[in-house]
């Protein structure tokens, strides 16, 4: 009987564990670590390595597993078509435990947060703290009624961009100074490209989307338009991120981004051209190399902008960390 308790318990801490979605949580890595790069401000003492630890908690296992234990909770029929092995509706956690997961982790991150906001002190510990909370609530009212963004591609999009793509910019450089116009910049960029990524992503949930009511792009427009709306985005941004490097004097730069748009849309034409099969030479890398990271899919579409999200997403972390580097010298 005790073995079959503990073997219980264990399931019960992965279930609680998957809630969070670890998985996830890496995504606003690059930002926190760009941000503070561009800050210039850094220093390689225990206490900047402390906040800097601090800064990936609160962000990544709080902040984002947050975002993603309150969407499982309020997602359940959903999630009973789109991924029925969910712990919820697997029924390995109960509505009322994942409530108190998602709880407990708000209270951790706001306490956090707000310690971190007093210590920091003045304007950057205001700005730290309120990015935070407002990544929080936006995180709640993404999911959650009556307002539940993630209903209509043209709130959620844009909620996805700011909590992900923005405020950690701003988080991650008010931790050690104050803003810099160029972290705006990159923040703005990061933003749109979320906005293009959480397009292509719904492709995965188009099914239970439809049924569901839910107004994702592919659902309202079908999935060929909304590729070109996403790539038509994606390309923006890195033309206006090469002017932006020029204009910062980062002309090599420049050069790389420019080369980095023409991979991009090599890798797009035949992805739009056919989903199903357009840049099927990528499928390797998707299956045997970075699957489990970025995750795999059954789903013609979704599985095409693994493809290209791999090209992609390498890509704009190389040139925004070069970027990043280069504004934190400038600074320093």
């Amino acid at each position: 009987m005790s073995t079959i308790a503990s073997v219980s318990f264990i399931n019960k801490i992965k279930g609680h564990l998957e809630l969070l979605d670890p998985v996830t949580w890496i995504s606003v890595f690059p930002c926190l670590a760009a941000g503070v790069m561009a800050s210039g401000a850094m220093k390689a003492t225990v206490h900047d390595y402390l906040m800097l630890l601090a800064l990936f908690i609160i962000y990544g296992p709080l902040g984002t597993g947050f975002s993603q234990s309150v969407n499982d909770y309020y997602d359940l029929n959903l999630d009973k078509v789109n991924e029925p092995t969910r712990p919820i509706p697997s029924g390995r956690i109960s509505k009322k435990e994942a409530a108190w997961n998602w709880g407990i982790v708000l209270v951790t991150a706001v306490t956090m947060a707000t310690w971190l906001g007093m210590h920091i002190g003045g304007q950057r510990g205001i700005i730290f703290s309120a990015s935070l909370f407002s990544g929080l609530v936006i995180g709640f009212i993404y999911s959650a009624p009556p307002l539940k963004l993630k209903k209509n591609i043209f709130l959620s999009g844009p909620a996805v961009g700011l909590s992900y793509g923005f405020i950690t910019y701003l988080s991650a450089n008010a931790l050690f100074s104050d803003i810099h116009p160029e972290v705006i910049w990159l923040g703005g960029m990061n933003f749109f490209m979320a906005v293009a990524l959480i397009i292509m992503n719904d492709f995965k949930s188009k099914e239970g989307d439809a049924k569901g009511g839910m107004k994702s792009l592919a659902v309202m427009i079908g999935t060929k338009k909304t590729f070109l709306v996403a790539f038509a985005i994606i390309d923006s941004v890195f033309a206006v991120f090469a002017f932006l490097a020029w204009n910062w004097g980062f002309h090599a730069l420049m050069y790389f981004i420019l080369i980095s748009l023409a991979v991009n849309i090599l890798i797009q034409v035949p992805i739009y051209r056919d989903p199903q099969t357009g840049a099927s030479f990528m499928q390797y890398a998707v299956d045997d190399g970075f699957g489990n990271a970025i995750g795999k899919s059954e789903v013609h579409a979704h599985n095409a902008f693994l493809r290209f999200q791999i090209v992609n997403n390498s890509l704009f972390l190389i040139n925004q960390f070069i970027a990043a580097g280069m504004i934190g010298l400038k600074y320093m």
